[in-house]
C-alpha cells in the first residue's frame, strides 16, 4: 500500500526528531541541574552576598581580587593538589594491577570481583571513624606498627604532609576497588587472539600487558583519570569527618588538610555566611579542575604517543 503525502511527512518529520527528542530529558536535566546552578554561582560571585543581609550590592570581580590575595585559599589549594596526588596516582596504578589479577583465571574469581567493591559501598561515616583510631596519635595502630620499627609516631591531625597522607589512603582504600572493576570490564573487550599471537612469539606476561593491554585500555585511563580528577580535587567528606571535633571544617587546628570545598563551604556558610566569596571560590575550583584534567589528558597522550614510536 503506498502512502499518503500526509503520511510520508509524517514518517519523514518522526525520523528527524525522535532523536532529539529521546535525547532532550538529558539536556533539560542538565540545563536545571547543571548550568543554571553554574551560570547562578557566577553572577551571585560578582556580588556581596552575605545570606544575613537583605541587599547584596554588586562588586564586579573584587572578590576574585581578595580571593587571588587570600593566603587561606592558597593554603587550601595546596592541600588539596597534595592530597589529589598521593591519592589518585596509587589508587589508578592500583586498580590496574588489581583488574590484571583479576582478569586471570582464578578460583572463587566472582566472588573477588565482588569483594573489592565491598569498600566503595561502604558508609563514609563508617570509614572515618575506623581510619580516625588507625591514625590516632596516641593509640592509633599505625603509629603503633611504626614503634616496633623504632620510628616515632606522628601526629597524623596535626602534621601537614601526615594529614594529607592518611586522608590519601583513606579514598585510595574506598575508591581503588571501583576504578579496578572499570579497567576489568575494558580489559575483558580485549580479543584474546592478541594474548595468544603474543604467547607465540614468545612474550611473556608482563610484556603483554604493557604492550597489549595498557595502550588498548588508553580511552578508559583517560576516562578514569578524568573521574578521579574531579572527585580527588572536589573531596569534603573524608577530610571533614577525619577532622571530626572542634571546627572540623578548618582541616585541623592550623588548616593542615582543609580543601578547596572545605574552604568553600566555610565561607559560604558558617561561620562567614559570604555567599558570593564562597561562589567565587567555587568558581576558582572549577577552573582548577579543568586545568588538571586537561594537563592529565594531555600527559596520557603524550606518553602513549612516545611508546607507539617507541
Amino acid at each position: 500500500m503506498k502512502p499518503t503525502p500526509i503520511g510520508y511527512r509524517w514518517s519523514r518529520l518522526d525520523d528527524r526528531l525522535s532523536p532529539y527528542l529521546y535525547i532532550a530529558p538529558f539536556f533539560v536535566l542538565f540545563a536545571a541541574f547543571g548550568l543554571y546552578p553554574l551560570g547562578y554561582t557566577a553572577w551571585v560571585s560578582l556580588h556581596d552576598w552575605d545570606l544575613m543581609a537583605a541587599e547584596h550590592p554588586f562588586v564586579g570581580l573584587a572578590n576574585y581580587t581578595a580571593l587571588l590575595g587570600d593566603a587561606d585559599f592558597w593554603n587550601s589549594v595546596l592541600n588539596t593538589l597534595g592530597i589529589f596526588v598521593l591519592s589518585t596516582v596509587p589508587q589508578l596504578l592500583l586498580a590496574l594491577w588489581l583488574a590484571h589479577l583479576l582478569n586471570r583465571t582464578l578460583r572463587a574469581r566472582t566472588a573477588f570481583r565482588m569483594g573489592i567493591l565491598v569498600p566503595n559501598v561502604t558508609s563514609t561515616a563508617a570509614v572515618a571513624i575506623v581510619f580516625g583510631q588507625l591514625f590516632s596519635r596516641e593509640f592509633g595502630l599505625v603509629n603503633w606498627a611504626l614503634g616496633l620499627v623504632g620510628a616515632d609516631g606522628v601526629d597524623w591531625h596535626g602534621n601537614r604532609f601526615g594529614s594529607w597522607l592518611a586522608v590519601a589512603t583513606m579514598v585510595d582504600w574506598r575508591w581503588t576497588g571501583y576504578n579496578a572493576l572499570i579497567f576489568l570490564a575494558a580489559m575483558q573487550a580485549i580479543p584474546r587472539d592478541l594474548y595468544e599471537s603474543a604467547a607465540l612469539d614468545g612474550a611473556r606476561q608482563a610484556r603483554q600487558f604493557w604492550s597489549i593491554t595498557v595502550p588498548l585500555l588508553r580511552p578508559t585511563i583517560i576516562f578514569c583519570t578524568v573521574i578521579s580528577t574531579i572527585g580527588g580535587l572536589q573531596l569534603f567528606t573524608e577530610p571533614l569527618m577525619f577532622n571530626s571535633g572542634t571546627n572540623p571544617i578548618r582541616g585541623g587546628p592550623l588548616r593542615e588538610s582543609q580543601t578547596v570545598t572545605m574552604y568553600m563551604f566555610e565561607n559560604a556558610f558558617a561561620p562567614n555566611f559570604n555567599f558570593g566569596y564562597g561562589s567565587a571560590v567555587a568558581w576558582m575550583l572549577f577552573l582548577l579542575i579543568v586545568v588538571v584534567a586537561a594537563a592529565n589528558v594531555a600527559l596520557i597522550r603524550r606518553s602513549a604517543r612516545r611508546g607507539g614510536r617507541a
